[in-house]
């Protein structure tokens, strides 16, 4: 028997390469992310639990996870529809919008957040005429004997910055991409010949959209949405400007964390850091929960695909 010849290729072999990736890894991702849960490690059950799931915390991820949930969903429904556009309809000036979709992967997040403030602030291009303090609005409202009954927020406009609205615009700038990024290829890959053929059988548009389109990209849908509200959770510089950072109304997770480390209270039974760290392990469980969700999303999908 002639001894088997060893196969020579250009990258080293698995060994090594595994080798560098699990070393890389854990340099990169794994040994800063287990000194949250070490720092965290350093307070007692009953010192985490009140640090962590303090009013104000507790006000921080009620901001945070809502205002990411609406801004995924929002951006899933709109999402689809840009995609859609996007993928099969041909029109003048369609790479310059598919190009613009990618505009909040380019642009920095801090002047997203001042960019957005800018607009809707109550001297803002589009403030000015929502905003109840808004001097078009105002000027509206006194030319028409109207300013001494429509002060305040009620129904006399809609105010955006410095509000929780104004941390779900932020949230939806970021996450639109993910949405239509994740959907476009599933798009490019469904057949016309699907939709003709229901319509050949009788399917009116709705039942077309619902029992034959759907179906096919909710897998990819999900994930983009699932994609989108992870973005959103860790969001911090775009928000940091609109939102206005009222305890207990308009502050998020990310500045939550930055306000802990900041603190110096030499009176405190346990330092910034730990508390800081606290915070964090509850957002690090969370984003672990949803890397696992979008990992089976995609493994979901490919699978539907594959069928």
């Amino acid at each position: 028997m002639f001894p088997r010849l060893k196969k020579h290729t250009v990258m080293p072999g698995f060994g090594m390469t595994l080798g560098f990736t699990l070393f890389y890894l854990s340099l990169i991702v794994l040994i800063p992310l287990s000194a949250v849960f070490i720092r965290a490690g350093g307070l007692s059950w009953h010192s985490f639990v009140d640090v962590a799931f303090s009013a104000r915390e507790l006000a921080a991820y009620r901001v945070t996870f809502l205002a990411s949930l609406a801004a995924a969903m929002v951006n899933a429904a709109f999402g689809l529809v840009l995609a859609w556009v996007l993928v099969r309809y041909p029109f003048r000036g369609r790479r310059v919008i598919d190009a613009l979709v990618d505009l909040p992967f380019a642009l920095p997040t801090a002047v997203a957040g001042i960019s957005l403030t800018a607009i809707y602030g109550k001297n803002g291009w589009i403030g000015r005429w929502i905003d109840p303090e808004g001097d078009m609005f105002l000027r509206f409202l006194s030319a028409n004997g109207l300013l001494g009954d429509c002060t305040g927020y009620g129904f006399a406009g809609i105010r955006v910055a410095y509000t929780e609205l104004g941390i779900f615009v932020a949230m939806t700038f970021i996450g639109l991409p993910f949405v239509v990024r994740t959907l476009q290829p599933v798009i490019e890959e469904l057949e016309p010949e699907m939709e003709e053929a229901a319509a050949t059988l009788g399917a009116t548009r709705l039942q077309t959209l619902s029992k034959v389109i759907l179906p096919e990209l909710m897998p990819a849908l999900l994930t983009g949405f699932a994609l989108a509200f992870a973005r959103a959770l860790g969001e911090y510089g775009s928000i940091i400007f609109i939102a206005g950072n009222q305890p207990g109304k308009t502050e998020i997770v990310p500045l939550r964390i930055l306000t802990k480390l900041e603190e110096s209270n030499a009176s405190a039974a346990h330092t910034p850091y730990a508390e800081a760290t606290a915070v964090a392990a509850i957002m690090l469980v969370a984003s672990f929960i949803l890397l696992l969700l979008i990992n089976l999303l995609q493994k979901w999908s490919r699978r539907h695909h594959a069928h």
